[in-house]
């Protein structure tokens, strides 16, 4: 073995000793690491928990059998490359939508980069992070929408994010749920490339209609979705539909729309900008969080991305 690998393998092991310490000394709801990163995951069984609800996070879905066989509960993120608080908020939104997690409790986050050993740990309070969780006093995130619908929707804006489409930015908006209200608020910028097509084979949860998004997603205008993953319409213009608020500085006509159909209808948006590759989950008009996409010279290295 490399000496590299010994080293990373100390540090990742000293790493969730410490971490798992901690997290039951401050009486943690749960405590949350990377399954990727961890060279020999059976030194998971043999931590102390008490009291603290260990939750594996998953980036592959090879990983899939080995978190089952472990016996702990896990999330699944989608396999892009983000930097350490992009996957602390990614998994956390998941978490929060699966409802492992409520308002209050306080959690511990073991991460590092994408490709290497756990180096950073992370503790907060849910409810305390306002552009993590500014749902406070809000409905559910799945109150009306499937959990798996609100996911994969994600991942491929996060993907999106990461490939672009031709090698090439691309930004999109896309909004997910109570469409007959959402549809009142339409018009086509061009003609529905979904119009006619059963729903079976326009749903998001088939796999195969992840690569037709992302290529509809070059086309100027939101995609309407329902709360079961159909997609209605592509090429979307939101009319009359004006933010509740100023936005912040810097967001454009894709965010005022995305803040404003969310604050009108019981709709999720989601807008990936085209300029900076920030994907933003937006509810009742407001920022439940945003995920940047990190700089090629920061992915790697001690204490890099954190931002």
């Amino acid at each position: 073995m490399e000496p590299t690998a010994v080293n990373d393998k100390k540090l990742t092991e000293g790493m969730l000793e410490v971490g798992s310490q901690f997290a039951v000394q401050i009486k943690a709801k749960a405590f949350f690491t990377f399954l990727d990163s961890i060279p020999e995951p059976d030194i998971l069984k043999g931590l102390g928990f008490d009291g603290t609800e260990l939750i594996l996070v998953i980036r592959e879905k090879a990983k899939l059998k080995l978190a089952n066989s472990l016996g702990f509960r896990h999330i699944s993120i989608p396999p892009v490359t983000l930097s350490r608080m992009g996957q602390i908020k990614t998994a956390m939104i998941i978490a929060f939508s699966q409802r492992m997690l409520d308002t209050g409790d306080t959690v511990v986050f073991m991460v590092g980069p994408v490709s290497g050993s756990l180096d950073t740990m992370v503790v907060m309070r849910v409810g305390d992070e306002w552009e993590m969780f500014h749902t406070i006093n809000q409905p559910r995130i799945t109150e009306h929408i499937k959990r798996v619908v609100f996911e994969q929707t994600l991942t491929i804006a996060l993907e999106l994010a990461a490939e672009g489409r031709e090698g090439k930015p691309v930004g999109a908006l896309l909004v997910i749920g109570d469409h007959r209200n959402v549809m009142q608020h339409r018009a086509q910028n061009i003609i529905n490339p979904f119009k006619g097509y059963s729903e079976k084979v326009r749903n998001v949860l088939d796999e195969g209609m992840r690569d037709t998004v992302k290529n509809f997603a070059k086309l100027d205008g939101a995609f309407i979705i329902k709360g079961n993953g159909v997609i209605v319409s592509a090429g979307s213009h939101l009319k009359t539909v004006k933010p509740p608020m100023p936005l912040p500085q810097g967001l454009g006509s894709r965010h005022a729309a995305a803040a404003g159909i969310t604050a009108t209808t019981k709709s999720i948006a989601l807008t990936l900008s085209e300029s900076t590759g920030t994907v933003r989950i937006w509810r009742r008009g407001q920022v439940i969080t945003e995920i940047e996409r990190p700089s090629p010279s920061l992915e790697h290295g001690p204490l890099s991305g954190v931002d």
